[in-house]
């Protein structure tokens, strides 16, 4: 394709042009060996810049020099073609009347992102980080009418479709799991302890986490007059688990949500607790009565760290036929499991036994990962919000004012987790994710950089 002379201008050795969807952009190239082909390939890599007829090469995570073009957002033109996030917003209903609307949805939903992103917790938060950093986020809208005030960040997210959203978070992150090589997607549901109003209950959403990519794959708001069992199947249809591994703790024990995990050709690794009492017991009585003749598979591990000693045995079988026949409704089960985890701690020892059933017929140590992956939505999500984002606290409770805020923040830790990975961020690799919220605060080039990587899937 032959590209115009303002373009290759621009053309630097080892690299490479491309025009997508109309605009230019400069990536660099290297080659490698194609097996297949007997010969080597080229190759592109990062993205170096944008080519603009206007500015010239405008460098990846740098901005504009001059005035932006009245209507045009930055966030859309500047960065990689594929970041598209805020196009998705944009289609969102506006829920303000025609007369109310001194801003843009654009200004009032990218303030409120970056906000997030940048330390903000509530709605006085989002207008003193607006009012701080007007020049900055001028780059992207033209905020003719300033920032709008906290009574407007508020009126607006009360009234916004969580629907929407939420659909607009599922289409931005469609083909992650599989992108990142998610192979144990973890759901688990979470209350936001602060967020009821009244007589009103609290939050309560149920997310879909890739625990080996820590990224936030989707969510489901638990129903005020029902729980979980009703949340995770409605999640489970929207996402693509395709050859993932599903793990549920025993609330989402189900076999209903079983055969629907199979019938999405994925597996499952299911908790047994109380809400399966027949269940459970019938395999706690097979693994505590086992004869000579039952083939059992055993893995140990080792964790010493934190000033504890923990050694974990993984016992499975795949002798299952006759619990199938004792409970029909479980014939996707393939194998049971137990795991003895015993902790030593300086003055004290503690023990416990879990049950598991699966449709895995694997190893012990793959089970054993599998398990042992699921506390990632513990730690590298549940916590992270309550610790980092202050999700326990926050007292945005009217309207659907929490379920969107509470994507908002998942948004926001996606974009925040996906840049500690970058290859392109080495020097921000070790920051707490509380961390990394406050050097994008401080420091516009970081925030250019999380801006600008290739957040689209």
């Amino acid at each position: 394709m032959a590209h115009p002379e303002w373009v290759l201008k621009h053309k630097i050795p080892n690299a490479d042009i491309k025009c997508i969807r109309g605009r230019y952009y400069l990536y660099n190239r290297t080659a490698v060996w194609c097996p297949e082909k007997g010969r080597t390939k080229k190759v592109s890599l990062k993205q170096i810049g944008v080519i603009d007829q206007e500015y010239g090469l405008i460098p990846t995570g740098m901005s504009k020099v001059g005035k932006v073009r009245k209507g045009e957002s930055k966030i859309k033109s500047d960065m990689d073609p594929n970041t598209d996030f805020l196009d998705k917003f944009e289609t969102i209903e506006d829920p303000r009347a025609e007369r109310n609307k001194l801003y843009s949805m654009g200004e009032v939903l990218l303030v409120a992102l970056l906000g997030v992103i940048c330390g903000a917790e509530g709605w006085q938060d989002l207008e003193n980080y607006g009012k701080s950093k007007i020049t900055y986020l001028r780059q992207f809208f033209e905020f003719k009418n300033g920032i709008p005030s906290d009574d407007t960040f508020r009126r607006f997210f009360r009234s916004i479709d969580p629907e929407h959203f939420k659909k607009i978070f599922h289409e931005w992150v469609r083909s992650l799991a599989r992108t990142v090589g998610a192979a144990v997607i973890a759901i688990d549901g979470k209350c936001s302890r602060r967020s009821h109003d009244g007589d009103g209950k609290m939050l309560h959403m149920v997310s879909a986490f890739a625990t080996e990519a820590r990224l936030v794959l989707g969510q489901e708001k638990v129903s005020d007059k029902s729980n979980e069992i009703t949340a995770i199947p409605k999640l489970l249809d929207l996402l693509d688990i395709d050859g993932h591994i599903i793990t549920i703790d025993a609330m989402g024990c189900q076999y209903a949500i079983a055969d629907k995990i199979i019938q999405k050709n994925a597996d499952y690794v299911f908790a047994l607790k109380g809400n399966q009492s027949s269940l459970q017991d019938d395999v706690e009585l097979y693994f505590n009565n086992l004869s000579h003749g039952d083939k059992i598979k055993s893995h140990t591990e080792y964790d010493k760290g934190h000033g504890r000693i923990e050694t974990r045995t993984c016992s499975i079988s795949n002798n299952v036929k006759w619990l199938t026949d004792m409970h029909p409704n479980w014939a996707s089960i393939k194998s049971i499991i137990r795991i003895d985890a015993k902790r030593e701690l300086k003055d004290s020892v503690t023990q416990e036994t879990r049950y598991y059933i699966s449709s895995l017929d694997v190893p012990p140590q793959q089970a054993l990962k599998a398990v042992r992956d699921h506390w990632g939505i513990e730690n590298c999500l549940h916590w992270i919000l309550d610790m980092s984002f202050n999700e326990d606290y926050s007292r945005i409770r009217k309207g659907n004012a929490p379920q969107v805020m509470a994507i908002m923040r998942h948004f926001a830790l996606n974009m925040l987790q996906r840049y500690k990975q970058n290859a392109e961020s080495n020097k921000h690799k070790r920051q707490s994710i509380k961390g990394l919220r406050k050097i994008c605060a401080w420091d516009e080039q970081a925030l250019d950089e999380l801006l600008s990587q290739d957040i689209s899937w």
